[in-house]
């Protein structure tokens, strides 16, 4: 009898095992879900660009401060949030922070004039602000170190599907509805997840995962996320400040196109705001996959050297600045489209490999602080400044001529890469003996 109960036991636990191995990808789900609805609240802005510039009469730097505020507050605040988000637990800080961007989302819907706006975008960047380092933290916890770079390509992909669905479905909307409800869609579907997440994701049922699949020495007791280790690890790790300068640098591009493509495709192919909208979906579509293969040939190439990762991201800089310098410098056409298409694909490759870097580069005990300054970088280097001064420049020098400039960012980009690698064994190599 006894022998029998062991048995059922035993059979009780392995499939409460087998339940458990399905559990971190429903996490992912519901976080990529999130993220996704995250950037359908920031770019369905860029969607209604000509809207909102007609209604308001603004000029191209305040439309582009509309899109740069989010990534400011969020670079500004990436920090002190992620660490009050250490204190709180990822998951209740997770759920807080996406409530907050959704309700601000709402709040853009009802704005009457720029100065609105521009506070209720501000409330969508404090809401944002820790999601982008908390969420891949809890994700590492709970998946093999061999699969960080994918798992990251395929969580900062969730950007671009983000991005997809709020230019497509932003434009759609507002073409048959007017662009407030562009805005209150984003909102209401970013309360939905929120819900959802809240209900299936607890730490407690992620902290039964942890442990077994993170990976790696467990922390040491008392070890904490603290700034002054993760500055303490910049010091002495020249591959590391590499790592997050070039990964940074290279969403201004990113960041560029996605917020200025609606509006170069309304003003110079005399595209509709609705169609230049759902065509500039397209062109965040192909980064979106292009970041996940991207993430996927560097994880594939490094397998046996991991310095590869660093050849990869180097390339993919490179190319995407020959592409943009030759694609900003032709007529409007069918060769210029193709050109930015195929540039757009590779644009957020570096984005896999930059936070498997990271993440290797860093003691586990400071993860969530490594991917908040990553995401400050990412934020303070790129998507912030990116829109702005594409815009300013574009109000003195028109639109195409301030894409004509974009592209060298590109360059110094893949040079912080190349130069990154040479220190990059040797400050893994001190990593792995600690």
């Amino acid at each position: 009898m006894r022998m029998h109960d062991m048995e059922a036991g035993q059979a009780v636990a392995a499939a409460q095992r087998e339940k458990l191995r399905v559990y971190p990808w429903v996490v992912f789900a519901l976080t990529l879900g999130l993220v996704m609805s995250d950037y359908m609240s920031r770019q369905v802005l860029t969607a209604v660009f000509p809207l909102i510039k007609a209604a308001w009469h603004l000029s191209d730097t305040q439309l582009g401060s509309l899109n740069s505020v989010v990534a400011l507050l969020v670079g500004t605040l990436t920090l002190p949030l992620s660490l009050l988000a250490a204190r709180w637990g990822h998951v209740k800080s997770i759920f807080i922070m996406a409530a907050l961007w959704s309700l601000a989302t709402l709040g853009c819907a009802v704005s009457t004039n720029y100065g609105e706006m521009l506070a209720a975008r501000a409330l969508v960047g404090i809401g944002e602000a820790a999601y982008g380092a908390v969420a891949p933290a809890l994700l590492l916890s709970v998946f093999p170190v061999s699969m960080r770079a994918v798992l990251f390509a395929a969580f900062t992909a969730g950007a671009s599907f983000g991005s997809v669905l709020g230019l497509a479905f932003g434009g759609a909307i507002a073409a048959h509805l007017g662009w407030p409800w562009s805005f209150a869609t984003m909102g209401i579907f970013g309360m939905v997840l929120v819900i959802v997440f809240r209900v299936v994701v607890t730490e407690a049922r992620v902290s039964r995962y942890q442990s077994d699949t993170a990976g790696g020495a467990t922390a040491a007791p008392g070890a904490r996320a603290t700034l002054r280790s993760l500055i303490n690890g910049l010091a002495t790790s020249r591959s590391l400040v590499c790592a997050y300068l070039g990964s940074g640098l290279q969403l201004f591009c990113t960041a560029s196109l996605w917020a200025w493509m609606p509006s170069y495709l309304n003003r110079y192919y005399g595209m509709a705001p609705g169609r230049a909208a759902i065509m500039a979906a397209a062109f965040v579509m192909l980064s979106g996959i292009g970041m996940i293969t991207c993430g996927l040939i560097a994880d594939r190439i490094s397998k046996t050297r991991p310095a590869r990762k660093w050849d990869a991201a180097f390339l993919y800089c490179l190319t995407v600045f020959v592409l943009l310098a030759i694609a900003f410098r032709l007529a409007p056409g069918a060769l210029q489209l193709g050109l930015i298409g195929v540039a757009m694909f590779i644009t957020s490759g570096t984005n896999g490999p930059g936070g498997a870097m990271v993440a290797n580069l860093t003691p586990r005990a400071i993860h969530a602080s490594a991917f908040a300054l990553l995401a400050i970088t990412y934020n303070l280097l790129g998507t912030a400044p990116g829109p702005y001064f594409t815009g300013f420049l574009a109000d003195r020098i028109g639109l195409h001529g301030a894409l004509q400039y974009m592209p060298f960012v590109s360059a110094i980009s893949a040079s912080v890469f190349f130069i990154g690698k040479r220190s990059y064994a040797r400050d893994l190599a001190r990593i792995e003996a600690q």
